[in-house]
C-alpha cells in the first residue's frame, strides 16, 4: 500500500472535495479539502477483496448469519485494545451519529439536559438539540495546549436534570487520549449525578506512539452506566458504508436498547457488515500498523509548519488525524484568520466554534491524505500568513 498515491476524488460524491466550494467558497479545482474526517487513502486489500466477492456473486440480499462479523469484532477489541466483548452484546447501528441519535431515543426524555465536554465533535449537539433534549456545555481547560477535565468547575452547572454524558475517547478534535485517572474521574462524576455514559471511540485505533488508549469499559464499577460506541469507519477510511457498533454489557441497557431499535425498524446493510469483518482482521491489521507511522510524519510536518506561523498554535496530538488549530495568538478575529485559510490558502477546514465553547479560535485540518498534499497545504499556510514571519 502507498498512501502517497494521489487519488482524484472529484465527481465521485465524495461530500469532502465535491462540496468544499459550496460550503467553503474555496475553489473545487485549485483548492485543498481539510475537513471531512474521512482519508484520502484507498482502505486494505483485504476489504477491497471482500467487496469484489460480492460484486462476484452478484446478487445482494438480506443478510444473515452475523456470527462471523460478530467473532471479528470481539476479536479485534480484544486483540488490539485488550477489551473482552462478548458477541451478543453487539449492535449494529448506521455510524455512530445515528448511534448516539437511538441512545438519546433509548434512554432518555425529551427536555433532558445531555453533557458535552467542549469544544467536541460537532453532530453531538446537532443531534442533542434535534432530538429536543438541551446541550449542557461543559467546556474543558486550555492549559499549555492540552486540553484538561475540569470536574470542579462543571460541578456547578448540573442541575438534576442532566440524564447522559456524550464522552469522546479518543478527544475529537483535541486529540487527547485520555488517561486512566481522567477515565476514572469522568465515572465519578457521572456517579455522582446518575448520568448514562456514551462513551464515542471512534478514533480508538488511530492513537500514536507514547500514548495508550484505554477503553471506557475497563474502568471498573460502571457497567450498569455505560455504552460503548466503535466503528471501523475512521480507521479503514470504510465511512460510506455508515456502519457502527453500540456495545452494551448491562443486560438492562441493552434490553432497552433493543427494544428501542426494533421500534425504529434498524437493520444494518450487508455491505457494512461485510467490509467491517474484511476490515477487523490479521491483514487489516497489519494495515493499520504501516497506516499510523505514516499519519504521525504528516503530524510532525503540519505541527513544524504551523507552530512556526507567529501567533498560531497547532494542539499536541496523541490520536486522530485532525489538527486542532488555535488562531487567537495572531490577534486576529475569526473572519479574518479564516479568510486568509479559505481565501488566501484555498484551503476548506472545519470551523472551531461548530465544536462548541472553547472552539471560536480554532480550525480543524485534516491531514490523512498523501504527504504531497499536506507539503503543499503547508505552503500555503505560510504564504498567508507571511506578513506576520
Amino acid at each position: 500500500m502507498s498512501f502517497d498515491e494521489i487519488i482524484d476524488r472529484s465527481g465521485s460524491h465524495c461530500v469532502k472535495w465535491d462540496m468544499m466550494e459550496a460550503i467553503y467558497g474555496v475553489p473545487a479545482g485549485e483548492g485543498i479539502a481539510m475537513w471531512v474526517a474521512d482519508m484520502d487513502f484507498r482502505p486494505p486489500d483485504c476489504v477491497g477483496a471482500a467487496l469484489g466477492r460480492m460484486l462476484d456473486h452478484g446478487i445482494f440480499g438480506y443478510y444473515g448469519d452475523d456470527r462471523s462479523y460478530r467473532e471479528a469484532i470481539a476479536w479485534w477489541m480484544q486483540q488490539r485494545h485488550g477489551w473482552t466483548v462478548e458477541p451478543e452484546w453487539i449492535f449494529t447501528t448506521a455510524g455512530l451519529v445515528n448511534g448516539t441519535a437511538t441512545c438519546l431515543e433509548a434512554f432518555t426524555q425529551p427536555g433532558d439536559r445531555i453533557v458535552l465536554f467542549t469544544p467536541v465533535y460537532h453532530a453531538f449537539a446537532r443531534v442533542i438539540a434535534s432530538a429536543g433534549r438541551e446541550v449542557v456545555e461543559c467546556e474543558m481547560i486550555n492549559r499549555g495546549g492540552r486540553y484538561e477535565l475540569d470536574f470542579d468547575a462543571w460541578e456547578a452547572q448540573m442541575t438534576g436534570a442532566e440524564t447522559m454524558l456524550i464522552l469522546c475517547s479518543p478527544h475529537n478534535p483535541g486529540g487527547r487520549v485520555w488517561t486512566r485517572a481522567e477515565l476514572g474521574a469522568v465515572a465519578s462524576f457521572a456517579k455522582r449525578h446518575d448520568l448514562l455514559i456514551v462513551s464515542d471511540e471512534i478514533h480508538h485505533d488511530l492513537v500514536y506512539p507514547g500514548a495508550t488508549h484505554i477503553p471506557m469499559a475497563l474502568i471498573p464499577g460502571i457497567a450498569d452506566r455505560l455504552v460503548m460506541m466503535t466503528a471501523p469507519s475512521k480507521t479503514f477510511n470504510i465511512a460510506g458504508a455508515h456502519t457502527g457498533q453500540v456495545i452494551i454489557a448491562d443486560p438492562a441497557l441493552r434490553e432497552a436498547f433493543a427494544k428501542r431499535m426494533a421500534g425504529l425498524g434498524m437493520s444494518p446493510n450487508s455491505f457494512g457488515l461485510i467490509t467491517t469483518q474484511a476490515a477487523y482482521s490479521p491483514e487489516g491489521a497489519a494495515w493499520v500498523d504501516e497506516l499510523i507511522p505514516y499519519l504521525d510524519a504528516n503530524r510532525r510536518l503540519v505541527d513544524e509548519a504551523l507552530n512556526s506561523i507567529p501567533g498560531v498554535t497547532s494542539m499536541e496530538m496523541e490520536a486522530t488525524y485532525l489538527a486542532w488549530v488555535d488562531f487567537s495568538g495572531t490577534g486576529m478575529n475569526r473572519e479574518e484568520f479564516t479568510a486568509r485559510v479559505e481565501k488566501g490558502a484555498r484551503i476548506a477546514a472545519n470551523h472551531g466554534a461548530t465544536f462548541g465553547k472553547g472552539g471560536e479560535a480554532f480550525l480543524r485540518f485534516n491531514f490523512a491524505t498523501p504527504r504531497s498534499v499536506v507539503e503543499q497545504a503547508m505552503e500555503r499556510m505560510r504564504a498567508a500568513f507571511a506578513d506576520l514571519q
